[in-house]
């Protein structure tokens, strides 16, 4: 990881997002902070529903419009707020200083051009200087770089006449064409078989490597998380509950929702016919979000409090934070991990 002195390369600060809906308006996001450093890898884990995705749309500003918008708070990137930006002015962002990985390259992927064109419009977008052949041969030399095989065939090719995997690594050579700051991979090895999985993590670290580009991984898969990530940042009904350096958070978590997923991970102990640890309860729902600690109804060790009273995020030990009520219950934290 490459820090440096000055603000760090990304700095979200108490985010909120909001939807409307038939019962009203609905937080989806709610005070969602952290920040990410230049070359740092950042993972963003929860179950579905808990707000990853929705973060990372903020940061591109690509929410749907006009039923969502965002709230409060800051997306700062290299110090500047993106909320500030124009649209023509994030189009200059997206793509050239920050770019995504779609959850679902079919749907991600225009099912009427071809893949040379749709990665040449990087390019045409973020150099129009380019000419036509030289707009070919860096399209050629990307899909080249992601490992696709015979690149001069595939750029002719549509995305419905590729596999899975193979539309994926289109996705990562658009993502990374233009060499950015920050790539943000949401779900980028769902629904591929495990080699292809590590095909994929492999290139995304690859690029980190040589061009020392941040990284966002949002991923449920808490392994990937362990294998890739510097730090974590745990999501639950769309807020933060827990954020540390990946040792720390899996050799000491503290937040009771983090201790549950990480017992849900299956293991090699658990015998053929043992059922897998789950979380009692349901995440609550969106429009009747509890007044306190949103975890509270499934939480074994709640207190009094936990039920009208949001826990605000607090330090547990040095980068490690938790929005818990434990972290300022001397006593109760000290019975905790019994």
């Amino acid at each position: 990881m490459n820090q440096k002195d000055g603000p760090p390369l990304l700095a979200v600060k108490h985010l909120g997002v909001a939807f409307q809906t038939d019962q009203g308006q609905v937080l989806a996001v709610d005070d969602v902070s952290f920040e990410l450093e230049s070359g740092q890898v950042l993972g963003i884990a929860g179950e579905s529903g808990c707000g990853k995705s929705v973060t990372a749309l903020s940061l591109m500003r690509l929410l749907p419009q006009p039923v969502s918008k965002i709230t409060e708070g800051e997306i700062l990137f290299k110090g500047q707020n993106l909320l500030d930006f124009s649209i023509g002015a994030m189009r200059k962002i997206r793509g050239k200083k920050i770019s995504m990985i779609f959850q679902e390259p079919m749907t991600a992927l225009n099912p009427v051009h071809t893949v040379g064109r749709q990665i040449a419009e990087s390019y045409s977008l973020h150099f129009p200087d380019m000419g036509e052949k030289e707009k070919n041969t860096a399209s050629l030399q990307m899909l080249a770089k992601v490992g696709i095989p015979d690149a001069r065939q595939v750029m002719k090719k549509y995305p419905h006449q590729l596999s899975g995997g193979m539309r994926q690594r289109v996705m990562i050579g658009m993502a990374l064409a233009c060499e950015p700051d920050i790539l943000i991979a949401d779900e980028p090895t769902t629904a591929l078989d495990v080699t292809v999985q590590a095909q994929i993590m492999d290139l995304i670290f690859q690029f980190r490597d040589t061009t020392g580009m941040a990284v966002i991984l949002i991923t449920h898969d808490l392994g990937l998380i362990a294998e890739n990530c510097d730090r974590v940042v745990i999501m639950y009904a769309g807020t933060v509950s827990e954020s540390a350096s990946v040792t720390t958070l899996f050799h000491h978590p503290f937040h009771p929702y983090t201790k549950k997923l990480l017992q849900s991970i299956p293991s090699r102990a658990q015998t053929a016919k043992e059922p897998l640890p789950t979380i009692p309860g349901n995440v609550p729902v969106l429009s009747k979000m509890p007044v306190g600690c949103r975890f509270a109804k499934r939480c074994e060790h709640a207190l009094p409090q936990c039920e009208n009273q949001r826990p605000r995020m607090m330090s547990v030990s040095s980068g490690h934070f938790a929005a818990c009520h434990l972290v300022y219950d001397c006593e109760k934290k000290l019975n905790f991990d019994k």
